[in-house]
């Protein structure tokens, strides 16, 4: 494998060295603490133990809003989303008006440590379940020209591993090479091929660096400790025990926790924001942007914890947040600036307002706005403070700074890369 290892990079500001041996960082979307402390608690997740007593383990704090690509993009940048400027899954494009989704790597505007290093010739492999971050998250790589993988990098998803082109991914015909179909996107084996394809892509030619990206379909579903969490999260040890045995470096976290939020008969428990303002303020004067937004209705039918608010010319937005503030089911509301200090946000992608919802409690715009008919075992969904937090597990011991640094405060999770590529002891 070449280059040699001790290659460098540097990403917005921070300075990073390949180690002697693979790096595997893994994004376990949607995996809220609870589920790894039940697995270890049961006796299910007996790798999982194995790696802690080799490396450390640390609860540690995502970005906010607590959802996918800004998590994602902060983990691979290492910056906040005030940097990298990724405010939401969706957004209201200012220069436009438009609401659109924010998958695009134009919206990006930070460095990626993992095109970083690609570009200075490491090689790096990008997999990731949803096709909506494939393009974000494989940005500025140089990808494999022969398509086998066996040179340069590979950047694919498992939504769409059937479309896998040498041109657009760096390699082709990865359900062949896999001997997997294409899983279903509503499954835990959209998940699980990921992993699949991590595994196979350490056995046969180990990239220097890897970013595996899962989905929280069965976050969305199950709670910690029920069957069907519990067989996912058994499948998830085995590969980490596999990654650990192949002598990978290896760093586990999260994009967001999971809570439920609906009443004790399983109907959504939402706040309508929408309807309210228009109570309050006239009908369709304010308008109300859900950064959860995504093309996944059936894990969270566009609902979530955290809600920014376009007001009408004149209105006293710090007279608003504090009147929302008083409103059941609303644990933050603010005035963009406060709310984009607070949580390090890009203020131009961020409305007058910012609202974020108790952890029982989604925010939407209006009934008739959201498709709730797939939304079969109640509602389970993230965005706000109550699932910023995150599990963070590393397969080495740290360095001492690193270690004192981790007894002083909590990781972010977008500091795994960090503490990997610089923080480890290299064994």
């Amino acid at each position: 494998m070449s280059p040699a290892p001790g290659l460098t990079a540097t990403a917005n500001g921070r300075h990073y060295a390949l180690p002697g041996r693979p790096v595997v960082a893994v994004c376990i979307d949607g995996s809220a603490p609870e589920y790894f402390a039940q697995g270890l608690r049961r006796g299910l997740m007996p790798q999982l133990a194995r790696i802690i007593q080799a490396g450390c383990q640390a609860q540690a704090l995502c970005a906010m809003p607590s959802f996918t690509n800004p998590n994602n993009i902060s983990i691979i940048t290492g910056v906040s989303p005030a940097v990298h400027g990724i405010s939401g899954n969706f957004f209201l494009n200012p220069e436009t008006g438009a609401e659109v989704m924010m998958n695009e790597p134009d919206f990006i505007r930070a460095e990626s440590l993992l095109a970083a290093f690609s570009q200075a010739g490491a090689r790096v492999a990008v997999v990731t379940a949803k096709d909506k971050l494939r393009r974000m998250l494989g940005h500025g790589l140089s990808l494999d020209p022969t398509g086998k993988g066996h040179q340069g990098s590979v950047c694919f998803s498992s939504e769409k591993a059937h479309e896998t082109t040498v041109t657009t991914h760096g390699i082709s015909g990865v359900t062949d090479w896999l001997g997997r179909e294409t899983p279903p996107v509503y499954s835990a084996a959209l998940s699980e091929f990921v992993l699949a394809a991590g595994l196979r892509l350490l056995q046969r030619n180990p990239p220097h660096l890897m970013y595996l990206s899962l989905t929280d379909y069965v976050q969305h579903k199950q709670s910690p400790g029920e069957p069907e969490a519990n067989r996912f999260y058994q499948a998830l040890d085995e590969y980490f025990g596999a990654f650990h045995e192949a002598g990978a470096l290896l760093g586990l976290t999260a994009d967001h926790g999971m809570n439920d939020k609906h009443h004790p008969d399983g109907s959504p428990r939402v706040l309508y924001l929408g309807t309210l303002l228009d109570d309050w303020l006239g009908a369709g004067r304010a308008r109300v942007i859900l950064p959860i937004t995504d093309p996944y209705v059936a894990h969270h039918g566009a609902l979530g914890s955290f809600a920014t608010i376009y007001l009408p010319p004149g209105e006293d937005a710090l007279a608003l947040a504090r009147r929302l503030s008083a409103v059941a089911g609303v644990e933050y509301a603010a005035p963009r600036t406060q709310a984009c200090d607070r949580f390090e946000l890009p203020p131009d992608r961020v409305g007058d307002l910012v609202v974020v919802g108790t952890a029982d409690t989604a925010l939407g715009k209006r009934p008739e706005e959201h498709d709730l008919s797939q939304l079969d075992k109640g509602l389970r969904s993230h965005g706000g403070l109550a699932e910023q937090k995150v599990p963070f597990v590393l397969n080495a011991p740290l360095r001492p700074a690193y270690h004192q640094r981790l007894k002083q405060s909590p990781p972010r999770n977008f500091d795994l890369f960090d503490y990997l590529l610089n923080g480890t002891e290299d064994l």
